[in-house]
């Protein structure tokens, strides 16, 4: 054998040999019949004026934060992120532990489990990374609150997190990671360095990842209640007995196809978002009515440019879809709902015309592997443009719980069961 033939075959046995070792978050790989499923997951954003955590707060100071987890299991793994931060990000200590309560910081003190990476207590991720944790054996029951608790000596060069928590997190100083009580704790209603709870759940458990702008990501909904459409899915999931289903809910407010807004566009972080996350099966893509609002908003609505963001709207879905499916993922289209009472976004007959053929083109198209028909669940049958005033919060948004509800009522449990790659 020549000697790049050995320098060859000696890099492609390092490389494997580290393939191995990001599968499992450890050198082992699950055991047989086993695999690591996305459980909880947020999307990842920068955040910024009131939505930053400032800087003094970070200063040797544990954070404790709140998730709620879809599916049951007894072996865990933590995502924390540093993906939008420009230096390296030094996280001191970490433990996960069963909350005893949505809202309340204490935990129960049975259940603390400290986090390691690689064996070590502390971990600095790079700048624009995202680390797993080592497993820990933690059994917990689906829809169980966890609170994931890190210790930080300063704070991050460039916060990464999630501003729409819509659940209770807590700060005090020093490292208490291991502190069952917090009793004197500040409160704020953010995430941040935290990206995904993953379990180790046998062969026939997979996860539905929502995508979308703030109707998923649940504004209007207040802390500690769960009533997002996604709480309200995975909640039906369990109740039809496919407590091998998980839902994570990657929703970002002001969130568009097409243009960034208070986070990146869907296209840019569909991969990282829905993708990237273990157990993935299907994606429900809800997305555009900011696209249309902002463009009307912005006075930028002539006919040529209307008809220019319809056509690039359906050829971004295209673009999507097929990324899907190279994974083995199906994607189901939601239908955008009616916002003609929306005093923000103001749309005149033209608006609604183009949300109507949108609609129709996920309905019809044959793009998607199937269709959620928000519009038809939430439109007001004597004003179609018109969310029913029962479900209704702003115009916009749907009502909480009610209109969230109805949401999670109309999503088809039977296209979740399996992903079968192009079934119209």
């Amino acid at each position: 054998m020549s000697r790049q033939s050995i320098l060859a075959a000696s890099l492609l046995s390092v490389s494997l040999a580290g393939c191995a070792a990001v599968a499992g978050g450890t050198a082992s790989q699950p055991p047989a019949g086993e695999h690591w499923v996305a459980s909880w997951g947020s999307a990842q954003l920068v955040p910024e004026g009131q939505n930053e955590l400032p800087a003094a707060q970070w200063q040797d100071a544990s954070l404790r934060q709140v998730v709620r987890v879809s599916l049951g299991a007894r072996r865990l793994r933590v995502k924390l992120s540093n993906v939008f931060g420009t230096a390296p990000l030094v996280i001191d200590a970490g433990s996960v532990a069963l909350a005893t309560a949505p809202g309340r910081a204490d935990v129960d003190a049975a259940s603390l489990r400290a986090l390691r990476f690689g064996g070590a207590a502390s971990v600095t991720i790079p700048a624009g990374g995202e680390y797993l944790s080592d497993p820990v054996d933690l059994p917990h029951a689906a829809g169980a609150d966890l609170a994931i608790s890190l210790h930080f000596a300063q704070a991050p060069a460039r916060q990464t997190g999630h501003p729409g928590a819509r659940a209770t997190s807590f700060r005090v100083p020093g490292n208490q990671v291991q502190a069952a009580s917090w009793p004197h704790a500040d409160t704020f209603t953010r995430w941040y360095q935290i990206a995904g709870v993953e379990v180790l759940a046998g062969g026939s458990a997979h996860t539905v990842v929502a995508i979308g702008d703030s109707i998923t990501d649940g504004y209007g909904v207040q802390p500690d209640t769960y009533a997002r459409w996604t709480d309200g899915l995975a909640t039906r999931l369990r109740g039809a007995g496919m407590t091998d289903v998980g839902v994570v809910n990657a929703g970002i407010g002001g969130g568009r196809m097409l243009r960034d807004g208070l986070g990146p566009n869907l296209v840019a972080r569909f991969e990282r978002d829905v993708l990237a996350r273990p157990g993935v099966s299907h994606a429900i893509v809800m997305i555009g009515v900011n696209d249309f609002g902002v463009q009307h908003r912005s006075k930028e609505d002539t006919p040529a440019e209307r008809a220019r963001l319809v056509g690039d709207l359906e050829q971004a879905y295209r673009q999507i879809v097929a990324r899907a499916h190279e994974r083995g993922v199906c994607v189901l289209g939601a239908t955008i709902t009616p916002y003609g009472g929306s005093g923000y976004y103001a749309p005149g007959p033209d608006n609604e015309a183009d949300r109507l053929a949108y609609n129709q083109w996920i309905r019809s198209a044959g793009v998607v592997d199937g269709v959620v028909d928000f519009d038809a669940a939430l439109r007001d049958p004597a004003r179609p443009d018109h969310l029913r005033k029962a479900l209704d919060n702003d115009g916009l948004h749907p009502s909480a719980p009610a209109g969230y509800q109805a949401m999670a009522d109309a999503v088809p449990l039977e296209q979740l069961k399996a992903c079968h790659i192009g079934a119209r």
